[in-house]
């Protein structure tokens, strides 16, 4: 499946992938919060936009609070946006030695496990699961100035923490796996925090265990990073992503030029200041200038750099498809 989907998207790069769940709510008539906590709510997201846009893969929502609760993070939660981690829960070195590590399905994995297998059943295209990476669900468990000051001053605190973090992301996936997606997408944007050095060590190490661990022929493996990859690039590359998703922080051209050709490489219209609070003329151009841009590298797929928030008018998500379509139609 996995190569006949990533052959298919580069010969159909008017096909897109933009992590889009959480607007259907006005679709629907429901909150957030009531989408998070329903894997029935979440299962006709999915099957809305299948069947009314040209997208080439869905996406279970990017909630990088799930996998923190499920840890014993508190969250908390909002009726219109993801929720997310409050407090800090790992203060001290003995704090992570003690860290007990969940079962999957503890809390909402298992909503969003249900989410998959109830979605596999109502689309026809690939679903591919959401998780968060090792070092950024690190940073949520520890804070995230925290887990910065601690890759100098207590790194021992840090790896001690991915150590146990690790594992369950990798039994998450597999979950997924065994529940039917067809890939996954591990969001680590607190990578792009780090220095070159920094990003291998903390994040890009752990990452590489993880993909050994559930890439096969049948399962896709997307990196998602919103931070400056740019200089990251050697490290990120090593972990064998089959698909890289970027952010809107970076030139999308400029880190083209230093992939693989054998990556697809996805980003990056801006989610909040072009897809939320701009015109729907000013998404159409943005989306048509970006793929003017990138389009001769022959290995890019737009998409957008993160996740479209909720409160985003439909106006200007079609307009982003409509941008598309015109140009794949010259």
């Amino acid at each position: 499946m996995k190569k006949t989907w990533i052959t298919n998207q580069l010969n159909n790069r008017h096909l897109t992938m933009p992590v889009l769940s959480t607007p259907t709510v006005q679709i629907m008539g429901i909150t957030v919060n009531n989408l998070i906590l329903s894997s029935h709510y979440q299962a006709q997201a999915i099957q809305y936009l299948a069947n009314n846009y040209p997208i080439s893969a869905a996406v279970t929502i990017m909630d990088l609070s799930v996998e923190a609760e499920c840890f014993g993070a508190e969250i908390r939660s909002f009726d219109n946006e993801i929720p997310t981690v409050i407090g800090i829960m790992l203060k001290t070195p003995e704090y992570a030695a003690n860290l007990q590590i969940p079962k999957v399905g503890e809390k909402r994995t298992q909503v969003y496990l249900d989410t998959v297998k109830k979605a596999k059943e109502l689309v026809d295209i690939p679903v591919f699961a959401g998780v968060i990476g090792p070092f950024s669900l690190s940073g949520r468990l520890m804070g995230m100035t925290e887990v910065m000051m601690n890759c100098y001053l207590e790194p021992e605190m840090v790896k001690t923490t991915l150590e146990k973090v690790s594992p369950f992301i990798t039994e998450y996936i597999k979950a997924f796996k065994a529940n039917g997606a067809d890939g996954v997408i591990i969001a680590e944007p607190a990578a792009g925090l780090l220095s070159p050095e920094l990003c291998e060590e903390f994040s890009s190490h752990y990452l590489k265990q993880i993909v050994k661990e559930v890439k096969d022929d049948n399962f896709v493996v997307v990196y998602h990073n919103c931070g400056n990859t740019v200089p990251l690039v050697e490290s990120i590359v090593g972990i064998d992503a089959d698909v890289y998703h970027f952010g809107n922080m970076i030139d999308l051209a400029e880190i083209l030029k230093l992939m693989p050709r054998d990556k697809v490489v996805m980003g990056n219209v801006d989610p909040a200041r072009i897809f939320k609070n701009g015109t729907p003329e000013m998404v159409y151009n943005t989306t048509l200038s970006l793929l003017e841009k990138c389009h001769r590298f022959e290995n890019f797929v737009i998409s957008s750099g993160c996740d479209i928030p909720a409160n985003t008018g439909w106006e200007n998500i079609n307009a982003y498809f409509n941008a598309i379509k015109t140009f794949y139609a010259k």
